[in-house]
């Protein structure tokens, strides 16, 4: 038994790298011209094209059209067309139909399409039923006029136009976006009375410029109808290039105490502001509006309302902050890429894009033309065989009674071609009539009347020209309407400031020495009356306004900014700043001030060094501080003290624990941002300062606390113990030299004063 021969096998090997590289560029080439990009000519992607055919198909572009479910529709094109999912096809449809999503919708829908606030809202398609719009009739008008390629369908059953003979610039007219392989496209629809009126200007001038265009086309018409905030100049360069972004505002109007917004940038649902806003209202961002609604329905697609405080609220500055901190102002790309009339995808600039249109419809009108003299030629050649029949009717008769072959003896006998002598062999008894004889007459009249216009068109480029540019002036007088968005230059948005809302305030804020902090409003507190947490006591109190931000300072010699508002009330223990701020482990709070504008802060050590730095090199805005101190090797930071801007004739008062204390000028101290900072007294071993204290020119007494008792020193006893910066001082009196604190009376206020600060200090 002989052996089987092997198969043999047919296959080419290639390396894998080469394969997957080529694969992977077929597919991207897919997408792209099938999929995700609109051709320059009729502006539609291949799913949108199929859809306006198979419902031309369906009879749904008749005047009286009557609706059909979308259903038949969206089964006709996947059936036929597009063999792809019926969800997609049908969102495509449905986007087709959206009023607030298309310029000029292509497709009238009757039932749930969706609404403004949620586009995706569209009931199923079991539900809802379509019909063309006018507007796509001027995409099929000429279909059948021989103005279009034609090919098979996926399984070669049908054939379906390559592309549609648009009258007008459709990609224009309503844009398009799609995301291909490597490649997006972003065009922003347009009014379609200046897009003609572009095109005419172009017609007329083939060199014109995108500046020359932009008289006529003054920017994009979004079907929201907000404002286009876009400076002209910005407009110009992105249909010079044909990308950019463009900035769109919502607009507004006054009525009865409310802002009512009735147009919002395009694509922005009303639901996701009106959270915005209320976001910003829960967070006491807002306190001008006492409500925020939506009342939105059938007769305003888009009304949002916002309900004032009082008639004094600045509504300009409210909205101007609204748009800065919302999506009441948006922006949108622009990336003008389209397949061109060669069928490869680029990117276009305007002028180019109304050029390759323009050379579109040309070619489609000249198609049409021909198509239509083919006809008119073929007509007239049947007429003229017509009038030859009528004037020897008699024998025409004859021929047609006995003849065996009527269409070859009519061919004979009177000259006839195969064509004239089967349609006189087609004509009905009625048509023989004398009258029929002159009709005929008139229409061959009219047809080489028009036979003789139609070659003078196409033999002349001036009134070529001249039709398409009537033609264009027809459909912009039956489709055109007015323009939506406004192009207005307003100021740049500016949101206010944190503080911006609140009404000013005194504040006493309170901080515990466990780190605690709350806030009573007013600076007449009775400190008594306050509660802590076991064992927890007051560590310091500093007087400030709701509008002035809080600076704290930690062990570690870093600084934290946080505002005065919002703290928890005075009544209750208040909050742990470790909520508000993220410190290193392991450190603990020194004390606070108050940032005034103008002044600064005194920063010092136990190990008796410091400086002043301006509260502008302190502000932050970081939860983890600012480190302004450096420490030496077991120094601490002494309680962190408040310098006015105006210093001039103010001293500073150090006290050591060994109880000497020294007075010097405050303008001996350097201003600086961070840093160790200058000596302030002089110590020897392990000697510390304890305490400090700024003396204002107004100052009465310096009352220096050690344990329960106190030493005071009058304003006039004060010039015995100043001397310079960085000397030992003097000695205090025996018994006072264990100093816990040092407390200033000023005339100025009657009371604790100017840079003072009470409680324990801390290290």
């Amino acid at each position: 038994m002989s052996k089987l021969a092997p198969a043999v096998i047919d296959y080419e090997r290639l390396p894998l790298v080469h394969y997957a590289e080529q694969a992977y560029l077929d597919y991207a080439m897919y997408v792209v011209l099938d999929r995700a990009l609109p051709f320059v000519g009729d502006g539609l992607k291949p799913v949108q094209r199929r859809i306006v055919y198979a419902m031309s198909e369906l009879r749904l572009a008749a005047v009286d059209a009557q609706y059909k479910k979308s259903a038949r529709t969206v089964g006709d094109v996947i059936g036929k067309f597009h063999p792809h999912g019926d969800a997609a096809v049908y969102e495509a449809m449905v986007l087709m139909a959206q009023s607030f999503t298309t310029r000029y919708p292509l497709v009238d829908g009757q039932g749930n399409w969706g609404a403004p606030d949620d586009p995706r809202s569209f009931a199923a398609m079991r539900y809802t039923e379509a019909r063309l719009t006018p507007m796509a009739r001027s995409l099929l008008d000429e279909l059948g006029q021989g103005t279009t390629a034609w090919s098979a369908n996926f399984d070669g059953t049908l054939s379906e136009p390559r592309t549609l003979p648009a009258q007008l610039p459709q990609l224009l007219l309503n844009g398009a976006t799609g995301i291909a392989v490597g490649m997006s496209t972003d065009i922003p629809p347009h009014n379609l009375r200046e897009v003609v009126a572009a095109c005419l200007a172009l017609i007329d001038n083939p060199k014109a410029d995108t500046q020359t265009l932009c008289q006529h086309i003054v920017g994009p018409d979004f079907p929201s109808g907000a404002e286009l905030i876009s400076t002209p100049e910005e407009i110009q360069r992105i249909y010079e290039s044909g990308h950019g972004s463009l900035r769109m505002r919502a607009r507004y109007f006054l009525e009865e105490g409310c802002i009512v917004v009735p147009a919002l940038p395009h694509q922005v649902p009303c639901g996701r502001v009106l959270a915005q806003v209320a976001t910003q209202m829960e967070a006491r961002k807002l306190p001008w509006v006492v409500d925020a609604r939506d009342e939105s329905d059938h007769e305003n697609p888009t009304r949002l309302v916002l309900v004032l405080r009082s008639a004094k609220v600045d509504s300009e500055k409210l909205m101007s902050h609204l748009f800065a901190t919302t999506d009441l102002e948006s922006s949108c790309r622009v990336n003008f890429n389209a397949i061109g009339l060669d069928g490869r995808p680029r990117g276009y600039s305007l002028v180019a894009f109304l050029g390759e249109w323009l050379s579109f419809r040309r070619g489609v009108v000249q198609r049409r033309l021909r198509h239509r003299l083919t006809k008119i030629d073929s007509r007239l050649h049947l007429l003229a065989g017509f009038l030859i029949a009528y004037a020897q009717l008699d024998e025409v008769i004859e021929l047609i009674r006995h003849a065996e072959q009527p269409s070859t003896a009519l061919c004979e006998q009177l000259g006839l071609d195969e064509a004239q002598a089967e349609a006189i062999l087609n004509l009905r008894l009625r048509q023989l009539a004398r009258l029929e004889e002159a009709l005929l007459q008139d229409e061959q009249e009219r047809l080489l009347a028009e036979q003789a216009d139609l070659k003078a068109v196409l033999s002349s480029d001036r009134r070529l020209k001249t039709l398409i540019k009537k033609e264009l002036r027809a459909l912009a007088n039956e489709h055109g309407d007015e323009r939506r968005s406004p192009v207005v230059e307003r100021a740049a948005a500016q949101e206010l400031a944190d503080n911006a809302h609140l009404s000013v305030e005194a504040l006493t804020v309170l901080l515990s020495q466990r780190g605690w902090i709350r806030a009573a409003r007013g600076h007449d507190i009775d400190l008594e009356k306050l509660s802590y947490k076991s064992g927890d006591a007051l560590l310091c109190e500093v007087c400030t306004r709701t509008d002035q931000p809080l600076l704290i300072l930690d062990s570690t010699g870093r600084v934290y900014t946080m505002p005065a508002h919002g703290l928890p009330p005075a009544r209750g223990h208040g909050q742990p700043l470790s909520g508000r701020l993220t410190p290193p482990s392991g450190t603990h709070f020194i004390g606070m001030m108050a940032a005034d504008g103008g002044g600064g802060g005194l920063f010092a050590s136990d190990a008796g060094v410091g400086f002043i730095a301006p509260c502008t090199a302190l502000l932050g805005t970081r939860r983890v501080g600012k480190q302004v101190l450096n420490l030496s090797s077991g120094a601490v930071p002494l309680m962190p003290l408040t310098v006015p801007a105006d210093t001039d004739d103010w001293l500073l008062a150090v006290a050591s624990n060994v109880g000497r204390l020294l007075l010097f000028p405050l303008s001996k101290l350097p201003r600086q941002g961070r840093g160790r900072g200058v000596r302030l007294i002089a110590l020897r071993g392990s000697e510390r300062v304890a305490a400090l204290a700024l003396l204002p020119p107004s100052a009465v007494r310096l009352r220096i606390q050690s344990g329960g008792r106190h030493y005071g020193l009058a304003a006039r006893d004060l010039q015995a113990w100043c001397g310079n910066r960085a000397h030992r001082g003097h000695l205090l009196p025996r018994g006072f030299r264990a100093v816990q604190s040092l407390n200033v009376e000023s005339a100025d206020d009657g009371g604790e004063g100017a840079g003072g600060a009470t409680g324990d200090v801390a290290g």
